[in-house]
């Protein structure tokens, strides 16, 4: 390989890395104009890369002038320096809570420019947070499986014992104990199966999202008082992706139906979809990944169960069983994807998580 096909090598294999770093990347040129950013960085700041360039830092960062006069100094002298527990005030009235780095860079033939490495460290904690909520489905999962198999042998023996004593029994009085017996063994039965689950594999294939939100939408107008408003909010540019049909529409129905419930007879329920690209689930990093948020305005989730709710026996309704929301986090974990909650008093967001790769499958 001759010198210049290795230099156009190691220039692609470093572009490549910094396109699909996690880490959010800017390059600015000495007048502080962006002349590059990448994917993450797009995400964090919610602007394209085509808008992006040629934009001055000011544009993206409306506030906090001292740094920006720190910046220009780093790169008139030449000075690197580090920002802890930045406030970066952004377009849309969004403040950001970021560590900083600038480091001035300097070629003999190039004007110096400025890289700028942010780390967002709110985005830290949620990627912590996913990973215990997908760590507590796992575990969740498997003491359901525990229980069942503990369960399911002694509820059939006392269901059988029942069914031999009945009929030795001549009195249709007492038969009507047996009888009891028989029927709560069978709820007991019918609980132990809602909580593993259904127990089919997904069987995954292209699938429009918002065709699945338009047969939950169809669903509940039907079961939903007249007086709960639903809107819906759709991004048509999202592709398909591959998933169970079904079982999203399970999932979803199920936090629906667990957002209509907690408003009672009236509020504001909106189905929402968007897209973001480089977006971490947990560990793993996809290169899309379709947002679906749930968002009501009922009275809030109560803060003490805000993270168990998707534990099974959970809830915070008296008349409810605490199933819905284990379940619905499991068939979305099996799509590779994940549910979050975010609730206050007036608005709670149940955004789930899905990538859009078709090797996601996790069983």
């Amino acid at each position: 390989m001759h010198d210049t096909d290795k230099a156009l090598s190691v220039d692609l294999l470093q572009k490549q890395i910094i396109e699909n770093m996690t880490t959010s990347v800017l390059i600015l040129d000495q007048s502080l104009t962006v002349l590059y950013i990448n994917p993450a960085c797009e995400m964090l700041f919610e602007i394209s890369r085509r808008k992006a360039t040629g934009k001055s830092w000011q544009y993206l960062v409306t506030g906090n002038q001292g740094l920006t006069e720190r910046m220009k100094s780093s790169v008139e002298q030449g000075h690197p320096f580090t920002k802890r527990e930045a406030q970066l005030e952004l377009m849309g009235d969004r403040t950001l809570t970021v560590d900083c780095s600038f480091t001035p860079l300097y070629e003999p033939s190039a004007d110096p420019s400025l890289l700028v490495e942010i780390q967002h460290m709110e985005r830290q904690v949620q990627i912590s947070r996913e990973e215990n909520l997908i760590s507590q489905s796992h575990t969740a999962r498997a003491l359901a499986r525990g229980l069942a198999h503990e369960v399911k042998n002694p509820l059939g023996g006392l269901r059988g014992a029942a069914q031999l004593l009945e009929g030795e029994l001549e009195s249709d009085e007492l038969k009507e104990y047996t009888q009891i017996i028989i029927n709560e063994a069978d709820r007991l039965q019918q609980l132990v199966d809602r909580m593993l689950g259904p127990t089919s594999l997904p069987r995954k294939e292209d699938t429009n999202i918002h065709e699945v939100l338009e047969r939950v939408y169809q669903l509940i107008k039907a079961e939903a008082p007249e007086t709960i408003r639903i809107e819906r909010d759709y991004d048509p540019s999202i592709p398909d992706i591959h998933a169970d049909q079904g079982q999203l529409i399970q999932a979803l129905l199920n936090l629906v139906r667990n957002a209509i419930q907690a408003m009672g007879d009236e509020g504001r329920l909106i189905l929402k979809t968007r897209s973001k690209r480089q977006f971490t689930i947990g560990q793993n990093r996809y290169k899309l990944v379709v947002l679906v948020d749930i968002i009501d305005s009922g009275p809030g989730i109560p803060e003490e169960i805000l993270d168990k709710i998707f534990l099974p026996m959970i809830t915070g309704r008296a008349e409810g069983t605490g199933l819905g929301l284990s379940i619905a986090q499991s068939l979305i974990n099996r799509h590779g994807g994940l549910i979050e909650c975010k609730s206050k008093p007036g608005s709670t967001i149940f955004r789930i998580l899905i990538p859009m790769e078709k090797d996601n499958d996790s069983g």
